[in-house]
């Protein structure tokens, strides 16, 4: 099944990391330029020109790790100390106060640092790692020009510049969490959708399968008991006919023998989810078989811990046996208001029984809870 909100944050993070990434290469590669081409500037040009392929290094490693959810702690700290030593060593390679008017990429060069903090973390950890960064730059101003207008200027130039940068990448978190959130909801559409198309051409398949085996056997042998060759008392044409009349149910209500006992496991528990406003979609696809009382009851208190915890909304229960398995899915599109624990309700099954059971729930509301059983396990 697909994730709609993978398929959202997928979205999102194309747009964010392109332009994260441009601002990544692109500042330092043209501070790296402006330091080649001004290299009479600089006490040591081949210091400065270390200093921001250093940069680009850490651009390779930290713009990835906004895919993964934004920086950790120590990415964070990481990010604000590289600004900090960057800006500072720039200003140490520097001689003392270039020509007036001079264009000073330190801080360009290094606020796409402070770019992935604002992406990252709250404003209580982004505005005094970018109030340090022009601290460290203030010191270096002043210490090369003097405390006079044109530092000052400078400084001032400069606090403006970051100041843009980051508020404008703040401003478009909220954004993009609305645009993600819309397109979460058009995923969920979309594979909700397809889901449904898939389980219904399965069922008609099987319906199909089911009645092409009717024709070549049961009707051969309504023939034979009506022509009399066939003997209608005979314990063997008794069974064939109540076992052909069993497919033939349920090729015709989608319910496999022994699917009425586990659905009757479970009525109660989707009775008591209807009376709650919860509407539960049924959907049987192959023979599950007779379930054991013991795997029987593990299954409905399974569903049951999930389902109580769902608001009212439209959620879908199907029941599978592909083969020796039984699988259950109960796919929703709203909050659990607790995860429940479901493993712990098969804990006392034998291991014959080989019960699975997980909840897995999406980062904002869409899920499923998954269980799965054998068939013919001792239980």
């Amino acid at each position: 099944m697909v994730s709609p909100h993978g398929v959202a944050r997928d979205i999102a993070e194309v747009g964010l990391m392109r332009m994260v990434g441009t601002l990544a290469v692109t500042l330092p590669s043209c501070a790296l330029l402006q330091v080649l081409a001004h290299s009479r500037d600089y006490r040591q040009p081949a210091a400065a020109i270390a200093v921001w392929l250093a940069v680009l290094c850490a651009a390779a490693w930290l713009v990835p790790r906004l895919r993964t959810g934004g920086l950790a702690v120590g990415e964070t700290a990481a990010a604000i100390a590289i600004a900090v030593a960057a800006v500072a060593a720039i200003g140490v390679a520097r001689k003392d106060h270039v020509a007036q008017g001079s264009v000073d990429l330190a801080i360009l060069g290094t606020v796409w640092l402070l770019v992935l903090v604002v992406m990252s973390r709250s404003a209580w950890v982004w505005i005094p790692g970018a109030l340090i960064v022009l601290a460290v730059h203030g010191v270096v101003l002043i210490r090369d020009g003097g405390l006079n207008q044109l530092t000052l200027s400078e400084l001032e130039a400069a606090g403006y510049i970051t100041a843009s940068i980051l508020i404008a990448f703040a401003a478009c978190r909220p954004a993009l969490a609305a645009h993600a959130g819309m397109a979460a909801r058009r995923a969920s559409l979309a594979s909700r959708s397809a889901a449904e198309r898939a389980a219904a051409s399965a069922i008609a398949a099987e319906r199909q399968s089911r009645l092409a085996v009717l024709e070549t056997e049961a009707l051969p042998l309504l023939r034979g008991i009506a022509d009399g060759t066939l003997d209608a008392r005979a314990r063997e044409v008794r069974d064939r006919c109540a076992e052909h009349a069993a497919i033939l149910r349920h090729s015709l209500t989608g319910r496999a023998p022994g699917a009425g006992e586990l659905v009757s496991w479970l009525e109660p528990t989707l009775r008591a989810a209807r009376e709650r406003g919860l509407l539960v979609t049924v959907q049987l696809i192959g023979d599950q078989g007779t379930p054991r009382p013991r795997v029987a009851r593990a299954v409905q208190a399974t569903v049951e811990a999930v389902i109580s915890a769902l608001p009212p909304h439209q959620v879908t229960l199907t029941i599978l046996a592909p083969g020796e398995d039984v699988e259950l899915y109960l796919t929703f599109s709203e909050p659990l208001r607790i995860v429940p624990e479901v493993t712990r309700f098969g804990l006392d099954l034998p291991a014959a029984a080989r019960w699975n059971a997980r909840v897995s729930v999406a980062e904002t509301t869409n899920g499923f809870l998954e269980v799965s059983w054998r068939k013919d396990g001792a239980a």
